[in-house]
């Protein structure tokens, strides 16, 4: 048996041990509650909205950037603790930042301050003169925006729907887009984010989720254990801009193919650590569309462990490296920004992240937490 068959039966014994702890009614026991978090500083309300379940999970989401802003689980003693870097306050989440926030239009990186669509030239508005690259939908991105939102619990848990309409012309992008993003916490301890996207012109949609996650709470994760599938990684340049090429992880600094601590090689990479979009491979044993579990999380201190599925084909691994006490340390959190690939609309051999008008854009990614013993 191989590596990453092994990590996929690891993942099937631990589901099916979830289910066999649920509680005779999981929805006694699951909650979606609402209150206010501040005001904008045009007026408008801004609304926090605070999910739980059986195993003692708390999850908070904002109206404001869509934000994950907060989850809490027991370590393998029982004692609750936040696994994720937070905004106190909506103070906080206004004066800059991605601390958990949904980016788009089109996460990470484009190259050439723009792209062609049809022939169609689109300059975008944010763009960094000396490089031409454009990052994370722009200075007034998705993440900067007050989204509309409502929670309430079902058969498959407690969640959240947030909903945002972004105008044609916004930040450059073109065409009139309506985004949908549902957080989902289950009775089997997972956390799902799913995201929907309409337009009524041919455009470039890329979301995802930028969570600094920390299993242990405080400190650095560079003792954080990762395993993950992707045994590819996307060759970059020095604005970190793919060129088109893929390299084999195995025997680098980019293998996780066996359990690693994140630390072991992070001084070896350029920049002092990850911040590269790795390539999840295609799983033929996952049903079509269905989420391909990739990676696996753990802390081997508190015990706590988080595993991750995603529908899209990259996620961009980035170890909080510019991060400098203030109030993280270096290396304080590791993001796993699923993901097109970073300047997919200047590259047509990348998988195409373009939408057109009749499409739907849909993406889906899975946080499933737990413990283990020592």
């Amino acid at each position: 048996m191989n590596k990453v068959t092994q990590f996929h039966a690891f993942a099937t014994v631990i589901l099916a041990s979830a289910l066999t702890l649920l509680p005779q009614n999981p929805l006694q026991a699951q909650t979606a509650e609402e209150s206010n978090w501040g005001t904008m500083p045009d007026g408008r309300p801004v609304r926090r909205f605070t999910l739980t379940n059986p195993h003692g999970t708390r999850i908070s989401i904002s109206e404001y950037g869509a934000i994950l802003l907060s989850i809490e689980t027991p370590d393998r003693e029982g004692t609750p603790g936040t696994i994720t870097l937070s905004y106190k306050t909506l103070e906080e989440a206004l004066s800059g930042g991605v601390f958990g926030s949904v980016i788009g239009r089109f996460a990470n990186r484009i190259d050439g301050g723009g792209f062609s669509i049809d022939g169609n030239r689109y300059d975008l508005v944010s763009v960094n003169e000396k490089t031409r690259v454009h990052i994370h939908g722009g200075q007034n991105g998705f993440q900067r925006q007050l989204w509309s939102g409502s929670c309430g619990t079902d058969a498959d848990g407690a969640f959240v729907v947030l909903k945002l309409a972004s105008p044609d012309g916004h930040e450059g992008y073109p065409g009139n887009v309506d985004v949908e993003v549902v957080y989902r916490l289950s009775s089997v301890n997972t956390l799902s984010v799913a995201y929907r996207g309409t337009t009524d012109k041919p455009t470039h949609l890329n979301l995802t989720n930028h969570a600094y996650f920390n299993l242990a709470g405080e400190g650095d994760v560079r003792g954080h254990l990762l395993t993950m599938t992707c045994n590819e990684v996307l060759e970059i340049d020095e604005r970190k801009i793919p060129t088109g090429k893929k390299l084999r992880v195995a025997g680098g600094p980019f293998d996780f193919l066996s359990p690693k601590p994140i630390g072991e090689d992070l001084e070896s990479v350029a920049d002092g650590g990850y911040d590269h979009c790795f390539v999840i491979p295609k799983n033929e044993a996952i049903k079509a569309g269905a989420p391909v579990p990739f990676a696996k999380l753990s802390d081997p201190a508190s015990g706590r462990t988080m595993e991750i599925a995603s529908t899209l084909p990259g996620v961009q691994i980035y170890t909080a490296n510019h991060f400098n006490n203030n109030p993280h340390p270096r290396w304080g959190g590791i993001c796993f920004e699923t993901q097109f690939f970073p300047d997919t609309p200047n590259k047509p051999d990348f998988p195409s992240s373009l939408l057109r008008p009749g499409e739907v854009y849909r993406h889906v990614t899975e946080f499933r937490f737990g413990t283990e013993d020592e």
